[in-house]
């Protein structure tokens, strides 16, 4: 057990050459670089294999945020159901997010060292077996627990689900994949209510937990059957800004027509393909290099980078806010003077997933465009710290929300001004972690699993925390005074990228010295 650099594991420091720009020409570089001589790796899988592992990491994200955060219109009536207060039913989401968090911590690792596939199958499983005992409960201890458990199952794609990301795409592709990754879990989150608030008007909540239970089955099979281990060791994590990586067309990808790989010449060293039922195994071997220990430790030491810190904090408010509301609104709309059916209360979820749409698209496809366009103003140099320079749109959109909620609801104001606050609050949900996830990944991607991990189950911790008093905070201090706070407070964390923008390079220089990297 000894400790390392960064910068002796990816001399870039994040500053890559994206593109050639030779003079003749402004090709694309890809990052990392694949191997040329051996089809399994993930970077060279078809596009529809590639897009399938992905899909089906997204929808048990989607689902795991479905079955449990999505019960939040069934709040009202199963407090008044189970004889439970506004605090105590707001634990059947409260506790989940908390493992959420939590769990991060050992489902990581365990991917890390046994692969993610064998993590993903048996998770799948799990979350599938604790949605149809959420349906079954008899109590409302037995559906906390199942909440819980399946908050356990889920928290496998919290971290995992982002490195996912980078395992089977290139630095030019990140922020628009996750984008698309970070709406199937805010989704969950929108979708999951919408759907449930139509649900236990027509039937009961049980027929939303029967739907989740139907289809994480369904997509159990999928991970089964189609999602092979996306875990490779590659030899060189990051090239140099200096080196001359391969671009877009100089490495053969399975599938790509014959004429362009015609143009590529690979040598005769070219490893076997896997087949089907190898790509069915659960067992992809161990590292040789570490052992599990070091895994469950290496990612604490990380928490000192910059980027790091950054993230899981605007991560982790962007998650409280948004959740907060999720709580709330139900007590809000369905009591007087609103005195919502849970159908239309539902209706809330529509301006949510608007604004979490908004946000992806921003926070990934615009960001990644812009970063390019960046890079190519900068003689095709990329900077990861282009990535933060439109995290001024959600610092205007999200506090703005956060005022039109907290003044709708003090002053008894038209829904409109309800649904137009939540919408807004919910591009930063997306917008955020997008932006800043994809950040961490391009400042420190031979260790960016052990970083994710370190965002994704922070963030949970502090948003807990949070969420934990804040019935009693607007109990006590009202909605105009609470929501006005939550305002000042994501404006403060989103002016920590100025100096990031303005100094990030340099700190990333001197951070990568630092021997905090646990081999």
């Amino acid at each position: 057990m000894h400790f390392t650099s960064l910068a002796s594991l990816d001399h870039s420091e994040g500053t890559v050459q994206l593109h050639a720009n030779n003079g003749t020409s402004n090709d694309l570089i890809l990052h990392p670089a694949p191997n040329p001589n051996d089809p399994n790796d993930p970077l060279r899988w078809p596009r529809w294999k590639k897009h399938v592992c992905f899909a089906s990491v997204c929808a048990f994200t989607f689902l795991a945020n479905f079955g449990i955060g999505g019960l939040g219109p069934a709040f009202y009536g199963l407090s008044l159901e189970f004889e439970k207060t506004q605090t105590e039913t707001s634990a059947l989401l409260l506790w989940p997010i908390l493992t959420f968090g939590l769990f991060n911590f050992l489902w990581v690792p365990l991917a890390n060292y046994f692969g993610k596939r064998p993590v993903f199958v048996f998770c799948s499983l799990l979350l599938s077996v604790c949605y149809l005992w959420g349906a079954l409960a008899q109590s409302f201890r037995s559906l906390l627990w199942s909440n819980i458990i399946g908050a356990f199952a889920g928290a496998s794609t919290e971290a995992l689900g982002a490195a996912i990301v980078n395992d089977l795409y290139f630095l030019h592709e990140r922020g628009n994949l996750m984008g698309v990754y970070m709406n199937s879990i805010s989704g969950g989150n929108t979708i999951g209510p919408l759907i449930c608030g139509f649900i236990i008007t027509s039937y009961s909540w049980r027929v939303h937990k029967w739907l989740s239970f139907a289809l994480t089955a369904a997509n159990f099979l999928v991970v089964l059957f189609l999602c092979p281990e996306t875990r490779y060791a590659r030899s060189d994590a990051a090239s140099p800004a200096t080196s001359s990586a391969p671009s877009l067309d100089s490495v053969p990808i399975e599938g790509q027509d014959v004429e362009k790989s015609a143009k590529i010449a690979v040598r005769d060293t070219q490893l076997p393909k896997k087949s089907f039922l190898q790509d069915l195994s659960l067992w992809s071997g161990v590292p040789k290099n570490t052992n599990l220990l070091n895994l469950f430790l290496r990612p604490f030491p990380m928490i000192v980078y910059p980027a790091v810190i950054f993230s899981f904090l605007g991560y982790a408010v962007s998650l409280a806010w948004v959740v907060a509301i999720n709580i709330l609104n139900s007590f809000v709309l369905q009591a007087p003077p609103y005195n919502w059916k849970p159908s239309i209360n539902g209706l809330i979820n529509i301006p949510g997933l608007i604004g979490n749409l908004f946000g992806a698209w921003a926070g990934g496809w615009l960001v990644d465009k812009y970063s390019d366009y960046r890079s190519k103003k900068n003689a095709g140099v990329f900077e990861p710290e282009t990535r933060l320079h439109l995290l001024i749109i959600p610092a205007i959109i999200v506090p703005a929300g956060c005022l039109a909620f907290g003044y709708g609801v003090a002053q008894t104001l038209h829904w409109t001004a309800l649904f137009f606050g939540y919408g807004m609050v919910a591009v930063g949900l997306t917008f955020v972690p997008v932006c800043t996830m994809v950040y961490v990944s391009d400042c420190y991607l031979p260790v960016n699993a052990d970083a994710l991990l370190l965002v994704n189950g922070l963030k949970n911790v502090v948003a807990f925390g949070f969420l934990y008093g804040v019935v009693p905070w607007v109990t006590k201090s009202g909605y105009v005074d609470s929501f006005g706070t939550q305002a000042g407070v994501f404006v403060a964390i989103m002016a920590l990228a100025i100096p990031l923008s303005l100094y990030g390079a340099k700190l990333r220089h001197k951070s990568a010295q630092w021997r905090i990297v646990l081999q």
